[in-house]
């Protein structure tokens, strides 16, 4: 006997209301299990889940501007990735350039990893920023984050030498607690 579901067995699709909490529940899943060496367990514990469902929320119904989207990989019915872009006008010096885009998040569930959603979802992401006449794509990566980095290294991204420093709370040894991020990118 052939049992058939309801919905395809592997998805993306654009994020719509209703899925802020599927999102946020990915989003702090997969934040603790790939930074918490990085972060610190303290600030992960501080983050605040109806924040950021009310951040996706946002996202989803009233983004900033054109070309901010939200998408959802889902497992069946069930959501078990996120990814967000924006777009990156050109140089206002060079603005007859092709404008850019950034892919602001992209989490996929512990459970659900290394099974192609993640892949999936950057597709899909590419494939908007190029209707919206994007020709590159940069992302942030924490330090550390050598699973992110091998992902994204396969996609064809690579490092460049943009770096950032973001204050994340204060250390086991009362002193405030910087981590870098490194820029990938790619032309699209």
């Amino acid at each position: 006997m052939t049992l058939f579901r309801e919905t395809a067995d592997v998805s993306v699709r654009p994020a719509v209301p209703g899925d802020e909490h599927a999102m946020a529940r990915v989003q702090l899943a997969a934040w603790r299990q790939a930074h918490a060496d990085v972060l610190g367990p303290g600030v992960l514990d501080a983050l605040d889940a109806e924040a950021v469902t009310a951040q996706w929320r946002q996202a989803i119904v009233a983004p900033p501007g054109p070309g901010y989207r939200v998408l959802v990989a889902c497992d069946g019915p069930e959501i078990v990735g996120v990814a967000s872009v924006a777009p990156v006008p050109p140089p206002e010096d060079r603005p007859l350039e092709p404008p850019g885009g950034v892919l602001l998040a992209l989490e996929v569930s512990p459970g659900a990893q290394r099974s192609g959603h993640g892949s999936r979802l950057l597709a899909a992401a590419v494939d908007l920023l190029r209707e919206d006449g994007a020709d590159q794509l940069h992302t942030w990566v924490l330090d550390g984050d050598e699973a992110r980095s091998r992902f994204l290294a396969g996609a064809g991204l690579g490092p460049d030498e943009a770096s950032r420093e973001l204050y994340s709370g204060v250390g086991p040894d009362g002193q405030p607690r910087v981590v870098r991020e490194h820029r990938w990118s790619a032309l699209l």
